[in-house]
């Protein structure tokens, strides 16, 4: 029983939490409520700096593996996989923190305490942090979230691995920035249905320790103060029993941009009446002025500091050296080969294949004698990374795989072909300064390969970029810059093309589609990436990503970005067909589809299906199997069940997937579960809906069941 679950262990902790606060000050026990907290000599307390980021690595302290950004874990659908990454993101947390804490180092971003996964629903594809999250759909955000945390925390019996911490509770996804005064209005539906799933998953099943609200209001409270979220919801409906932290520098919003409080001593009693029991931030140093003005009852500070200290010593940091287990792991487990490994490995599991007119992928390297390289992606460091990063040992950028696969057997010629995102790559030249370039590469080459798209310094956080383009936000779904027009020359040359897209989020490539053959998302691959693309686009590895967001055709087919009501928005309410749709994703081999049933089972139902490989590769599927509730004001088909199966080529296997009443019902307009009626079953290798059967010649089986 890991320590998530060991009831009477977390008790033995809070008892000792208790007798610890009790002998505390009140400017002592202040102190303690900010992120980073100071050392209480006389107590036995160390400094101790809360905020540590893990996102898909372990973030901004020096060399670690930097896996690829979570949008592309989660087109894995994989949750396996999800689990080993974040085991192997805590080895790595413990590693560098041991090593730290012998050379007495309690900086910023050297704790335990990892203020990750963000569960948050990719709602708009224009939201510039959405390459953080596991996509649009709360199902697939609720699997993968809980085996993150899962990873993270590990399944000792008594000590925390490290703590994971499930962000931005809850309704958070921009535009970011208004994010300090945004109020984001959402049904009780929407609320239940979408935005507030993942969350209860992962404090319910896999423990979280830690909850951070977000900086925006929610119907109309803001989430580091909101009774509803907070205390209602979070603590007595879920029973969550961890502590919450508040996002950074979030509390003064409460006065300075919500304009719920009047002075930082009233905001900082509104977080903490409501349950925030730390502060990433300074404000919280009022908290002794409300306390003893009578705005705070001290023994609501007493219990935020016994949620607090109960983490810690959960971590085992208050305990003798090796009675944990975690202190044995040494500094050299950090960037092994092993690691480096396992992260390429993950990298080529996240592509995904678009389109593969006429099989032009995989290439042959036999039969070429030139392969040219273009675009502002190939060889740009930061398109492998996205944000909220480490730092690698070595990066492999799209041009230094292929150009490492194919050594000095075929000729590669590269060019950045234009800026990401400006009209020109050199200040004194004229716009278009590299097309020329571009011509040449083409004109001399046996294939193009264009790598394209995005990076975190177009999309990412507000604040981060220096506000460049769009404050994180992206201002439509285009190729940015002149990466269209350069496309297009390529293409005018007659040779065979390969689009590789290199971003966090979705884009429209209508042209691309129409005439470019082979096209590859690759997300922000991490520091291997450039060597999985590379295996992926010779063949040494069969793309097995699906997609995790839906690729719509323009922004015309979305509500208003500030609009958080789900109508019109991801595959579950869309009412346009995609360019390319949520969980879309071609193969080199092809998989075939028998014996598939759909049983009642209890209150559930139990869908089984023989999977088999009859192609020539070996290659992976993801078995999804999607429910419609056949009543009005229920989203379309929703994904409810996935199963990852990897097969040789000849080979099949056995799926049996469950599904839970929950499952099979649709929320109503207060938020409540309605379960009966009639209800239709999807199973098969991609969604139900018509854009997927025109772009993979296949259509998922179908059932019809009355519950």
């Amino acid at each position: 029983m890991e320590i998530a679950k060991n009831k009477e262990k977390v008790q033995e902790y809070r008892e000792r939490a208790k007798a610890l606060v009790a002998q505390m000050t009140l400017e002592e026990k202040v102190g303690q409520t900010l992120n980073w907290a100071p050392a209480v000599e006389r107590l036995g307390i160390k400094a101790y700096n809360w905020w540590n980021e893990a996102l898909h690595g372990v973030a901004r302290a020096g060399v670690a593996t930097v896996f690829p950004q979570s949008i592309g874990l989660a087109a894995t659908f994989d949750e396996d996989l999800i689990e080993e990454v974040a085991d192997a993101i805590s080895t790595e947390g413990r590693a560098k923190f041991n090593m730290q804490q012998k050379y007495g180092d309690t900086d910023i971003y050297k704790g335990l305490t990892f203020w990750s996964p963000n569960v948050n629903i990719f709602r708009d594809p224009r939201w510039g942090r959405g390459h953080e999250t596991f996509g649009e759909d709360p199902y697939l955000t609720s699997r993968l979230g809980v085996r993150f945390v899962e990873g993270i925390q590990g399944h000792d019996e008594n000590y925390l691995k490290a703590a994971a911490c499930a962000k931005h509770f809850a309704v958070h996804s921009g535009p970011e920035d208004i994010r300090h005064s945004f109020n984001a209005v959402a049904s009780k539906q929407d609320m239940a249905e979408t935005y507030l799933p993942a969350f209860k998953a992962c404090v319910q099943e896999a423990g979280v320790e830690a909850v951070m609200g977000a900086y925006n209001r929610t119907n109309g409270e803001p989430c580091c103060g909101s009774k509803t979220l907070l205390k209602d919801i979070l603590r007595d409906e879920w029973g969550f029993n961890g502590h919450v932290t508040s996002d950074c520098w979030a509390i003064k919003d409460f006065h300075e941009g919500h304009h719920v409080t009047d002075t930082p001593v009233e905001s900082v009693a509104l977080a903490m009446n409501n349950g925030c029991d730390l502060n990433c931030g300074n404000l919280f140093h009022y908290l002794k002025q409300a306390v003893e003005e009578g705005l705070v009852d001290e023994s609501r500070l007493d219990e935020a500091l016994v949620n607090l200290f109960t983490t810690r010593m959960k971590l085992g940091v208050f305990d003798e050296k090796g009675k944990n287990p975690f202190d044995e792991i040494d500094y050299t487990a950090v960037d092994t080969k092993a690691m480096q490994d396992l992260n390429r490995k993950v990298a080529e599991k996240c592509v995904v294949l678009l389109k593969n007119e006429n099989q032009t992928l995989p290439l042959d390297k036999k039969n070429l004698k030139t392969v040219g390289v273009i675009g502002p992606n190939a060889n740009n460091r930061r398109a492998l990374v996205g944000n909220y990063e480490g730092t690698a040992s070595r990066y492999w950028t799209v041009l230094e795989g292929i150009q490492e696969y194919l050594g000095d057997d075929v000729r590669v010629m590269a060019s950045e072909g234009c800026h990401l995102c400006h009209k020109k790559s050199q200040g004194l030249g004229q716009e278009d300064d590299r097309i020329s370039e571009v011509k040449g590469v083409c004109e001399a080459s046996d294939v193009i390969i264009a790598v394209m798209g995005l990076d975190s310094g177009l999309e990412g956080e507000e604040g981060d970029q220096g506000n460049e383009y769009a404050s994180g936000d992206k201002p439509n779904l285009e190729l940015p810059g002149l990466q269209q027009h350069v496309l297009e020359t390529i293409c005018s040359f007659g040779k065979p093309v390969v689009l590789v897209l290199l971003s966090g989020s979705a884009l429209a490539v209508n042209w691309a589609d129409q005439n470019v053959p082979a096209i590859i998302q690759g997300w922000y691959p991490g520091a291997q990436g450039g060597r999985a693309i590379a295996d992926i686009l010779f063949g040494e590895k069969n793309p097995e990503g699906k997609l995790p967001v839906t690729f719509y055709k323009s922004t015309d087919d979305l509500p208003e970005f500030t609009d958080y009501a789900m109508k019109g928005r991801t595959y579950r309410y869309m009412q346009y067909d995609a360019l390319y749709p949520f969980g879309y994703g071609l193969s080199y081999t092809d998989f075939e589809y028998s014996n598939v049933s759909v049983t009642k089972d209890g209150d559930g139902a139990v869908v089984k299906a023989t999977v088999k490989n009859a192609g020539k590769l070996a290659g992976g599927e993801t078995v999804q199997v999607y429910v419609k509730v056949c009543k009005e004001n229920t989203p379309n088909a929703q994904l409810k069940g996935i199963k990852k199966l990897h097969l040789q080529p000849g080979e099949s296997a056995n799926v049996e997937i469950k599904l839970s009443r929950e499952a099979l019902g649709a929320f109503d307009e207060n938020g409540e579960l309605q379960v009966g009626g009639t209800v239709k079953i999807y199973v098969g290798g991609q969604a139900p809906d018509q854009r997927s059967a025109a772009l993979t010649g296949k259509k998922t089986a179908e059932f019809e069941l009355n519950i």
